[in-house]
């Protein structure tokens, strides 16, 4: 059993209430606590020592992706986040200092992004540290951004380059917070999600929950220069396409606009965002299932990303 087939599992049994808009199957949940301007997000995440970073991770880094992970879902949602609460699982024989670095890291980051961390816990966890951050955020009141909203005929975008996690950019990437409220406030778009898990997994949890298909042009994949130096060197390497499609932890914005918009959204962010490449990558179908069309012609894509447990 994979991640995904546990969730699938244990959540269709998860008790609810009048608060909630949005449970579990989202990149956060989304709430109505009653103001009047806006619904609250919430979201949980961690990092774990051997999974997310090496034990020779520099430690304020393994800091900012521990916080950056979980600001990367809140602008999955087009929300602004606003405090954080950091859980700490640490071995007997933990190293104060470089746990203080990987404060450091969080405090950093979130300063920069605006918010307070108010707390947490910490706790023994054997033989390896962990992190866990819990975050709360808002958007405003009708304008959180689902996975669910793709319709046929739109343009699928992607921002930024994929695959580059295995050259460390896994540990230093920027959350894609101002794009994302750029997008819900200029744009029409339909469905976003970041890409934590790899855009051929990812884009998967989009078509399901919007009941759609997808077809992906094997030349607008926008492949990282990392990648394709990794797959030149590295004889056992994935090639450069498969590792942008399947590496995951780019953590970069996955959405999706009518056809009729994409050239307007392509000149908006070249005007917004000059230093951010975005690729229009494909476009969302009828026909079920994901596929990608290459100089041959178009194939259903094999390919799945990361999940943990596989």
């Amino acid at each position: 059993m994979d991640e995904f087939e546990l969730i699938a599992q244990l959540t269709p049994g998860l008790p609810s209430n009048a608060t909630v808009i949005c449970g579990a199957g989202d990149d956060c949940a989304l709430l109505d606590l009653g103001a009047p301007d806006r619904w609250a997000l919430f979201k949980t995440d961690a990092v774990v020592e051997g999974i997310h970073f090496l034990p020779d991770t520099p430690p304020e880094k393994v800091g900012h992706k521990a916080l950056a992970r979980a600001l990367s879902d809140v602008a999955a949602m087009a929300g602004t986040p606003t405090a954080a609460l950091v859980t700490l699982g640490l071995p007997r024989n933990f190293d104060p200092a470089r746990v203080a670095a990987m404060y450091r890291g969080i405090n950093a980051l979130a300063a920069a992004a605006e918010v307070a961390v108010v707390g947490g816990e910490t706790t023994t966890n054997p033989e390896r540290i962990m992190i866990s951050v819990s975050l709360l955020g808002w958007v405003p009141r009708g304008r959180a951004l689902l996975r669910s909203g793709a319709r046929v005929g739109d343009a699928l975008f992607v921002s930024g380059e994929l695959g580059g996690a295995m050259a460390g950019r896994h540990l230093d990437f920027t959350p894609r917070l101002a794009e994302a409220r750029w997008l819900a406030d200029h744009c029409e778009v339909h469905a976003l999600m970041d890409i934590s898990d790899g855009l051929a997994g990812d884009l998967r949890h989009i078509l399901h929950a919007s009941r759609v298909g997808a077809e992906l042009l094997e030349d607008a994949i926008p492949i990282s220069r990392a990648a394709r130096q990794r797959a030149r060197e590295h004889p056992d390497a994935k090639p450069a396409l498969h590792a942008a499609l399947t590496d995951g932890e780019d953590f970069e914005l996955l959405f999706t606009v009518p056809g009729r918009e994409a050239v307007k959204v392509l000149d908006g962010w070249k005007r917004e965002f000059p230093e951010t490449r975005l690729s229009c990558i494909g476009r969302i179908t009828a026909e079920p299932g994901l596929r990608l069309r290459d100089r041959r012609g178009t194939q259903p894509l094999e390919w799945h990303g990361y999940a943990h447990f596989a």
